[in-house]
């Protein structure tokens, strides 16, 4: 992360929270205490959705209880609008999001950060809206852990507090160049393209729905957990025949954890996937973005133009400043 403070003009000091849950209950009621205690203990002003709590089935509330809490925290006037949690929950409410109050949020300042589940909020958001929204960490399995939280991770997220943000680099995975010699990846540079995606189960669900954004041009990443590389394959797969991968400019892999291989695979794995998707588009296809179900993460703008420059293993996304 780039960490230069030294520029001027940035609002500093305490931030407006509002913690709302939009997706699955809360069920550690533990980490979500401390989570807004770390917050508070940063010195932000943290403001609790009247439903963060709320649980009906395996939902934070009804549909509706849901939609009003969306509202309310794009109402709230705060800085940064968190999810509590993904899980699942809101690509069955996203025909009852207001748009309209959520870009008029955005636009006035306000952040809406949050993964996993929260993929589709942001997908449609971008989709009908071409707001920027942030993919970042959710309070109770980020801001929440038992012991200290990830020291990139919070720092990410205070760059975004403080108006400092304005990139991620990281070193790919190493790689077996390709037969000819040629390196696994090349070297890359792409000027501006707008940055989207989030959790590969999300947004394969959005395909051929109005809340799934067009990105031509893009440079698209993804991440998940809990799936098997053949799951992954098979989710790439329904975006490549949906045309989707054709539009893009760059792949961006996240993280992909707490899946396990099975005898049946024989030498089958996630490199197996990558070397596929290879072969069947012309961008680039990157590997070891830190984002996704994992404590390490940096926080990236969806729907922001980016650039995005590549050099041997190491990756950059950038935005923001002048460079």
């Amino acid at each position: 992360m780039s960490h230069d403070h030294s520029s001027c003009g940035h609002h500093h000091g305490p931030q407006h929270i509002y913690i709302y849950s939009p997706s699955s209950a809360v069920r550690d009621k533990a980490a979500f205490k401390r989570g807004i205690a770390r917050l508070k203990a940063l010195g932000h002003e943290v403001e609790v959705d009247t439903d963060a709590l709320a649980s009906h089935t395996r939902f934070a509330g009804d549909d509706a209880t849901r939609l009003a809490a969306i509202h309310r925290a794009a109402a709230s006037g705060a800085d940064v609008a968190l999810i509590s949690r993904g899980g699942y929950g809101l690509t069955r409410i996203l025909p009852g999001i207001q748009y309209k109050k959520v870009a008029k949020a955005i636009e006035q300042g306000m952040k809406f950060v949050g993964l996993s589940d929260f993929t589709a909020f942001q997908s449609a958001v971008l989709a009908k809206t071409g707001a920027t929204t942030w993919a970042g960490p959710a309070l109770t399995a980020d801001l929440g852990v038992d012991g200290e939280p990830d020291d990139i991770m919070l720092a990410c997220f205070d760059d975004l507090l403080t108006g400092h943000g304005e990139g991620a680099g990281w070193r790919m995975d190493k790689e077996k160049p390709h037969a000819d010699g040629r390196p696994a990846v090349p070297d890359v540079y792409v000027k501006s393209a707008p940055l989207w995606g989030g959790n590969l189960a999300v947004l394969a669900s959005l395909v051929g729905t109005p809340y799934l954004p067009e990105a031509k041009g893009g440079i698209l990443f993804v991440e998940d957990v809990n799936e098997h590389p053949y799951r992954v394959e098979r989710m790439l797969t329904q975006l490549l025949h949906a045309g989707v991968l054709a539009r893009q400019k760059a792949v961006v892999l996240g993280q992909f954890s707490n899946y396990q291989l099975a005898p049946h695979d024989k030498g089958y794995k996630l490199q197996s996937v990558v070397d596929w998707l290879r072969t069947q588009i012309k961008a680039p296809v990157l590997t070891n973005l830190p984002f996704g179900h994992v404590a390490t993460k940096v926080l990236l703008p969806v729907g922001q133009q980016v650039s995005l420059s590549v050099e041997g293993r190491d990756a950059l996304i950038y935005w923001g400043h002048a460079h």
